[in-house]
C-alpha cells in the first residue's frame, strides 16, 4: 500500500506503556493517524508514500508540550534581567505593556514565539495573555495546537482599560473561540492571587466552570508571595485559593515553587494540575519546585488532560 507520509532513518521514542525505543524506525501515517511503527530492516527501502521524510538519524517522537507561555512576551525578551519578580513586573513589565502592547505587536510577537516552538519540537502550548484574540489568530496561522487564556487582572491592562470588564472580556473570548478550531481551546487566565481580588478570582473561576474551560493562574511562585499570604491571609497561596473554591480538576496552577506538604495534599486532593517551569524559576532564582513524581509522569498526565479537552486526539 501507499501511505500518506512515511518518516524513516531515525530513532523512534514512543510513549507506550514500556516507553519502547525503536532503532532505525519507520513511522507510517494515513488519514492523520499513525498506521504503523516498525524497524526497517538493513538494506530495505521505506514503504511507498506520497510524502517521504528522511529524519537523517535524528529522533522521531511525539511533539513537546509547553504547559505555560505568554507568547507575545517575546517582545520583551531580555528586558531588565536580574530583578526580583515583583520589581520586574511593577516597575518594568506593566509600564512597558501599557506603552507597547497592541494587537499588531501581539500578532508579530506571537508568530515569532510559534516559530521558535516549532523549531524546538513543541507542537502544543498553553498560553495566557492580553489581546488573546490576536494571539489565537497567530497560533491558528502557525498550525500549532493550543489552549489559550484571556488574561484577567485587577488593573488597567492592554485591551482591557477598565478592570471592571476583565471577566466579561474573558468570557467573550471563550464564546468566540470555543468552537472555532479543532486545534484551539479557549480558557480563562487570572494573573495571580496577589493581582486579582478574592471577588475577581471567584467570579472568574465560576465563569470558567460554567463554560467548561480551563482556569489558569500563577501560584506560589516566589518566597515573597508565600510570605505575603502568610502575613495577610494567615494561609499559604494554595490554601487561600482552596478556601475560595478555585481548585479542582480544571485548574492549572503555574510554578508552585513554594509549597509545603499540606499544599501538595490539597492540590492532589482537588486533582488540580501543576505547570512546572524550571527555566523561569531558575532565571528568577525563585527556587526549585518539589516534583514528587518523575517529570515524564507529569508531562504524560497533562498530555492526557489536553486530549480530554479535544485539543489533541490520541492515535490508536
Amino acid at each position: 500500500m501507499t501511505y500518506d507520509t512515511v518518516i524513516h532513518n531515525g530513532t523512534i521514542v514512543t510513549l507506550n506503556s514500556d516507553f519502547e525505543i525503536i532503532e532505525n524506525g519507520i513511522l507510517c501515517i494515513n488519514d492523520g493517524k499513525i498506521a504503523k511503527l516498525a524497524t526497517l530492516d538493513d538494506g530495505a527501502s521505506p514503504p511507498a508514500a506520497k510524502d517521504g521524510i528522511d529524519a537523517f538519524g535524528g529522533i522521531i517522537m511525539p511533539g513537546l508540550i509547553n504547559t505555560h507561555t505568554h507568547l507575545p512576551m517575546t517582545l520583551f525578551r531580555g528586558l531588565a534581567d536580574d530583578l526580583p519578580l515583583d520589581t520586574w513586573l511593577n516597575e518594568i513589565i506593566f509600564p512597558a505593556e501599557s506603552k507597547h502592547v497592541t494587537p499588531d505587536t501581539v500578532r508579530w510577537a506571537s508568530l515569532l514565539a510559534c516559530a521558535e516552538m516549532l523549531m524546538a519540537g513543541t507542537t502544543t502550548c498553553c498560553d495566557g495573555y492580553f489581546f488573546e484574540d490576536d494571539v489565537a489568530r497567530a497560533v491558528h496561522e502557525s498550525g500549532l495546537r493550543a489552549i489559550l487564556g484571556q488574561g484577567v487582572i485587577d488593573y488597567p491592562a492592554p485591551g482591557v482599560p477598565d478592570p471592571a470588564k476583565n471577566i466579561k472580556t474573558a468570557t467573550d473570548f471563550v464564546n468566540r473561540w470555543e468552537d472555532s478550531s479543532a486545534l484551539l481551546r479557549p480558557s480563562i487566565f487570572c494573573h495571580a492571587p496577589y493581582t486579582c481580588s478574592a471577588e475577581t478570582l471567584t467570579r472568574a473561576k465560576a465563569a470558567a466552570r460554567d463554560m467548561g474551560v480551563l482556569f489558569q493562574i500563577h501560584a506560589a511562585e516566589t518566597k515573597n508571595e508565600y510570605d505575603q499570604f502568610l502575613s495577610e491571609q494567615q494561609s499559604t497561596p494554595i490554601q487561600y485559593l482552596d478556601k475560595l473554591g478555585i481548585l479542582d480538576e480544571n485548574t492549572l496552577l503555574v510554578h508552585c515553587v513554594w509549597l509545603d506538604d499540606a499544599d501538595m495534599k490539597i492540590i492532589a486532593g482537588r486533582k488540580s494540575k501543576v505547570s512546572h517551569n524550571p527555566g523561569s524559576n531558575m532565571k528568577l532564582a525563585s527556587g526549585i519546585a518539589s516534583t514528587a513524581v518523575p517529570a515524564t509522569t507529569i508531562w504524560i498526565s497533562f498530555k492526557k488532560w489536553i486530549w480530554r479537552q479535544n485539543c489533541i486526539k490520541p492515535t490508536p
